[in-house]
């Protein structure tokens, strides 16, 4: 005989199996739609891409690390990585040459990312500290430290696309 604490229990499993569920379907029906909206309208957005360098380095290994992880902690990923950059287009783009139309395009399904991928993780998981570690340099030693320069801006969509096409190949690997 189960009690209605047993009975709890199963059926906090089973909504939470359910929530992985629905979860891997927008992965694996929707994250690849919209990323392709927002990495197209990324270039559309401006000129080339930089050649230049940031002056923070790419934490390939944080990449590599996650590809072995459990499917949750990738999600956490996916979320933190997307916020991160979310965060950095949030400061003085004053400078900025970007067609508007394009670049508030980017910003706005970067940001229906961001809110389909939030329904699929838990609110007590702790972002990555070497992520959030990472995007505070890059933020100091990019934006700030460049005076928030066209130039400045030009390395950071650089790298914003470095880790949205990075991302697109976690989230492949996914389902």
């Amino acid at each position: 005989m189960y009690t209605m604490q047993s009975w709890t229990c199963i059926f906090l499993i089973i909504c939470s199996m359910q929530s992985v569920c629905h979860c891997c379907d927008w992965i694996r029906h929707h994250y690849g739609h919209l990323s392709a909206e927002y990495l197209s309208l990324l270039d559309q957005m401006g000129g080339d891409i930089t050649k230049q360098d940031a002056p923070v380095f790419f934490p390939t290994s944080l990449y590599r690390h996650i590809d072995d992880a459990e499917f949750e902690d990738q999600v956490r990923f996916l979320k933190e990585t997307i916020y991160q950059i979310t965060k950095l287009f949030d400061g003085n783009m004053k400078s900025v040459t970007w067609d508007k139309k394009n670049l508030d395009d980017f910003l706005n399904i970067l940001e229906r990312q961001l809110e389909n991928i939030n329904s699929c993780v838990s609110p007590s998981m702790k972002p990555e500290r070497r992520l959030k570690r990472y995007f505070k340099k890059l933020n100091r030693k990019v934006l700030r430290k460049m005076n928030y320069s066209a130039q400045a801006w030009e390395l950071i969509r650089k790298e914003t696309k470095r880790h949205l096409q990075r991302l697109d190949i976690l989230a492949a690997k996914m389902h």
